[in-house]
């Protein structure tokens, strides 16, 4: 064990449990870990996440998946695991807010209890949100952020928050071995293609030849991290010492107002769409873009990837989707956008 953790990054024979490894960045995350050499058990209950995500990683290594609700106990034999568990996209987490808050909960003392158990490193994926609207531009570790305990969004930015604070209760109480990363929007291949986030949402509408629905005047702001370079980032993050707990900011601190992203979508998938709005949602962030201050000091870590090659690799995994694409549903009237 004590050589595993001097060169972590290596990877070569680490037992690694990724929950949500089913989903769209937790498939990603397993198999970087199946080339480093782990072997890799991926958990998801797939109520987001898809099979499709992880059929190829069948026989590349060790790896096997397990279906299984982290809200339920579990046991686990690991050296490294990491919680990508819990939807991300609106859409979805608001749909069953309870068993969203469960899910950062529940599901997390669980598996921080294991982590305990079994003397493993552990790593939580929080989220920008937990910042909510801020008062501070850009955003670092620092900011205690503003959230609204009441809203839609909730159960969500309150239940990360809730996560985080049981990561440090348990370091603080127990020792365990926590690394905690702030994750700002990500995208790339194997985004779902109803999930509802604005980069998926306007590549499939843009490809459709449908109107973009941009929300309000789409002069909120966002940062845009490829999904290869935030994997990177988790990666350093873990392989960093056992004082680097975190949190730690992941994403692109390149700054983009959604009406510039729509602009670039539709010039890039040559499409003919044109640009609609419609009321902009409830606690809706109007600016978000992270300091990454100290991630770059303390992992190294910056994004490569630039915004531009980002898009169309994703548009490119998307295109392959097509017949998918054209048989979703427009949305229901209530939730079009409007000139």
């Amino acid at each position: 064990m004590d050589s595993i953790r001097r060169n972590p990054v290596a990877g070569n024979g680490l037992r690694a449990v990724v929950t949500g490894g089913a989903g769209f960045l937790g498939s990603h995350l397993c198999a970087r870990l199946l080339q480093r050499g782990c072997s890799v058990v991926a958990i998801d209950n797939l109520s987001s996440g898809d099979m499709r995500n992880i059929n190829p990683l069948f026989g590349c290594g060790d790896f096997r998946f397990l279906e299984h609700d982290i809200v339920a106990p579990l046991t686990l034999r690991a050296d490294w695991i990491f919680n990508m568990a819990c939807c991300a996209s609106p859409t979805h987490y608001q749909r069953d807010p309870e068993k969203t808050m469960r899910t950062c909960t529940d599901g997390v003392l669980n598996l921080l209890r294991e982590a305990q158990s079994c003397h493993a490193r552990i790593f939580q994926a929080s989220t920008s949100e937990v910042y909510g609207e801020p008062e501070v531009h850009s955003q670092a570790e620092s900011y205690r952020g503003s959230v609204n305990p009441d809203g839609p969004r909730a159960s969500y930015d309150e239940g990360k928050r809730c996560a985080e604070a049981m990561f440090f209760d348990f370091h603080r109480m127990y020792g365990v071995d926590i690394k905690v990363a702030r994750i700002f929007n990500t995208y790339g291949p194997q985004m779902q293609v109803d999930d509802g986030q604005v980069v998926s949402n306007f590549i499939v509408q843009a490809l459709r030849n449908e109107p973009l629905a941009m929300n309000s005047d789409g002069s909120q702001t966002r940062s845009f991290c490829y999904v290869d370079d935030l994997i990177d980032g988790i990666l350093r993050l873990m392989a960093a010492p056992k004082r680097v707990t975190g949190p730690v900011d992941l994403g692109n601190p390149a700054e983009i107002t959604v009406a510039e992203l729509a602009e670039r979508i539709i010039d890039l998938t040559g499409s003919s769409s044109r640009i609609v709005t419609r009321a902009l949602p409830v606690d809706d962030p109007t600016r978000r873009f992270p300091d990454i201050s100290l991630a770059r000091t303390a992992l190294g870590w910056t994004p490569r990837i630039s915004l531009d090659e980002g898009l169309s690799r994703t548009i490119a995994w998307f295109k392959n989707d097509l017949g998918r694409l054209r048989r979703l549903p427009s949305p229901p009237e209530a939730e079009r956008a409007v000139a």
